[in-house]
């Protein structure tokens, strides 16, 4: 992990509270796992098939989401939430001294009964678990904070399975598995104490106790920003997924590979600690931005290897008995099987981070917890959806279990590609990765300067066609750009243009009606608290040179009195978008990976701000390096 995310898990404002997730999860497969091990053992005499018990326990602990999410993020939203974890984890410690009680007993019944209390618990901390890190992580270490909390979930689910099967080998005392639930709740108890207070996000909420209207009250705020609702519906989808890959896991294993136990347990590691990996390396690559460029990519590969999954098992060698891991390891089958796995999981982790801090940063903060809230209500009901799923393909309809995959990674492509035109948001930020990561090493200086709440004016020097692509991939917040109308109107472009609000504008003499609907863009989304940023030069620089500054500026801020950020491109001119050696797009593309640099200057006053002033601070920011 780098610096960033190590830094995070040293900090009282974050390490406390990662803590208490982890262990959290870490105690629900403890718990989970113990339960299934006793039913499967044959210790407690029962007339009702394990299977069965099975999926009667995944109903208890998946209902309180649906029953009772409504509430938990009402109360998320109105309390303190540091005080709500603190409680819930209460709350846990004694669920699991009655839980040793019937571990004690072998109480199948009883423990059951139990997972209910552990769904209610898991369904209270749900919408406090995402919506708690805004209040005290900044914009820029979103994404590492949701990157470390992907990754220490899954680990944790990884370990507890383990641990509950260790506490409850044969051999194993009789109070290792109760004394290791209450251990791990009472320590959860304890790091939950040294979260930070996070005050109430809309402490005057009246409580609405009749959870359907408002179920359908909570879902109708998820759906106030149409990408903040898509994006909990992919989010969704990702829980279908990994609920039908998970459970058919053990079947795939067992009746297509014919590997042991360990086999088993090593492919499920592989796809939890992918995951992990994926959320991580999504914070690398994501420049600590929310970077919804990702996500695309992660549906992409996500569906690549699922389709390979298909086809690997079926170059296994034949093996007279059960198939060991040594076996298993030394067959390159085997070894694509992992690959695909490993790969699922990492591109998982590019799918789900982006998206989750995608909602904590376009969501209302009065109404985030309850926003979380609806789309754990929904990822619950996808979840009981794959399992249906499941049952109709491959019990029913006969399809195997590799091509029960394969469904799912055709049905995976034709979700996003109906995700991705509805919001096209997805697309174009998937295209200005792609052109700031592949095309240019972009170095930021001093974007931290760029206020992070309420209207601000960006101005900056017009060297390439694709100045707007690079400060949009670079500045935290969305950015409207005002656009000569020539730029805005070239074929590719202007659907990424398009897609970003973009503002065009032509000369006030050639065309005075788009002159004015231009300005009168600007004035309204200033008023709405949006970042714009403008191309004082009104054309590119013919010769490297910053131009002169238009008066428009002053137009702007007569309107709107807003800060004013001078920024400056380093590095394009000479770039096959820019005008040097002939028009732009008339060159050979320059070399992959050119050095390029966004520089941003102190915010002025708009009182202060003058044309001539506001270039003489960009060509001071810009140096030599044009």
């Amino acid at each position: 992990m780098k610096e960033g995310l190590l830094s995070l898990l040293g900090q009282r404002r974050f390490a406390p509270y990662f803590a208490t997730q982890f262990l959290g999860a870490f105690n629900d497969n403890v718990y989970r796992q113990a339960l299934i091990l006793l039913i499967t053992s044959g210790v407690v005499a029962t007339t009702v098939a394990p299977n069965t018990l099975n999926n009667i326990g995944l109903l208890l602990f998946i209902l309180p989401f649906f029953l009772f999410s409504a509430l938990a993020g009402q109360f998320a939203d109105k309390y303190d939430k540091a005080l709500l974890i603190r409680r819930i984890k209460l709350a846990e410690v004694a669920i699991m001294l009655m839980a040793a009680i019937g571990f004690y007993f072998n109480s199948l019944w009883f423990l059951l009964a139990l997972l209910f209390c552990m769904g209610f618990q898991s369904t209270c901390f749900g919408p406090l678990k995402y919506s708690i890190m805004p209040q005290h992580l900044k914009n820029t270490e979103l994404v590492a904070g949701n990157a470390l909390v992907q990754q220490g979930t899954y680990v944790a689910i990884l370990l507890g399975s383990i641990s509950g099967i260790v506490l409850n080998m044969e051999g194993a005392g009789q109070w290792w598995a109760p004394a290791g639930v209450i251990t791990i709740a009472v320590l959860g108890w304890l790091a939950a104490r040294q979260i930070p207070a996070a005050p109430p996000a809309d402490p005057g909420l009246k409580l609405n106790w009749n959870i359907f209207s408002e179920t359908a009250r909570i879902i109708g705020y998820a759906r106030e920003v149409k990408s903040v609702w898509y994006s909990v519906l992919a989010i969704s989808w990702f829980w279908f997924l990994g609920a039908a890959y998970t459970t058919q896991l053990k079947v795939y294993v067992d009746d297509y590979i014919q590997g042991t136990e360990m086999v088993y347990a090593l492919l499920l590691a592989t796809f939890s600690i992918a995951i992990g990996v994926g959320s991580v390396l999504c914070e690398k690559l994501s420049g600590k931005k929310v970077e919804l460029g990702l996500v695309p990519i992660g549906s992409l590969g996500l569906s690549l290897f699922s389709i390979d999954l298909f086809f690997s098992y079926q170059g296994m060698a034949a093996n007279d008995g059960p198939v060991t891991v040594a076996a298993f390891l030394s067959d390159p089958a085997g070894l694509r099987i992992i690959a695909d796995l490993f790969g699922i999981g990492v591109f998982g982790g590019f799918y789900i981070v982006p998206l989750f801090s995608f909602i904590q940063q376009r969501t209302r903060s009065s109404h985030l917890a309850r926003v979380i809230a609806a789309c754990n209500i929904l990822n619950a009901l996808l979840m009981v959806l794959s399992a249906i799923a499941g049952i109709v393909v491959v019990g029913v309809l006969g399809i195997s279990i590799p091509g029960f995959f394969l469904i799912l990674a055709l049905a995976n492509l034709v979700v996003a590609a109906v995700v991705y035109s509805i919001v096209p948001e997805f697309m174009m930020r998937f295209i200005i990765w792609m052109l700031t990561k592949v095309m240019y090493r972009v170095k930021r200086e001093g974007l931290d300067q760029i206020p992070e709440q309420g209207p601000c004016v960006l101005v900056c020097n017009h060297v390439s066609y694709v100045d707007a692509l690079l400060i949009a991939g670079s500045v935290q917040r969305p950015v409207r750009f005002v656009m000569q109308k020539q730029i805005y109107d070239m074929p590719l472009l202007n659907y990424v243009f398009r897609t970003g609000k973009t503002i065009p504008v032509d000369s006030k003499s050639r065309n005075p009606a788009i002159y004015e609907a231009a300005f009168e863009r600007v004035a309204q989304e200033l008023d709405d608290g949006q970042v714009v940023c403008i191309f004082p030069e009104g054309r590119l620089t013919p010769d490297g040179d910053v131009g002169e500054f238009r008066a428009g500026i002053g137009k702007i801020l007569a309107r709107n009195p807003v800060p004013v950020v001078p920024m400056a491109l380093q590095g394009l001119w000479g770039s096959t978008f820019s005008h040097k050696d002939g028009k732009a797009l008339s060159k050979l593309p320059r070399r992959l990976r050119a050095r390029v640099a966004l520089v941003a200057g102190t915010p002025q006053a708009p009182e202060s701000v003058s044309a001539e002033g506001l270039r003489d601070a960009v060509l001071t920011l810009r140096g030599s390096r044009a």
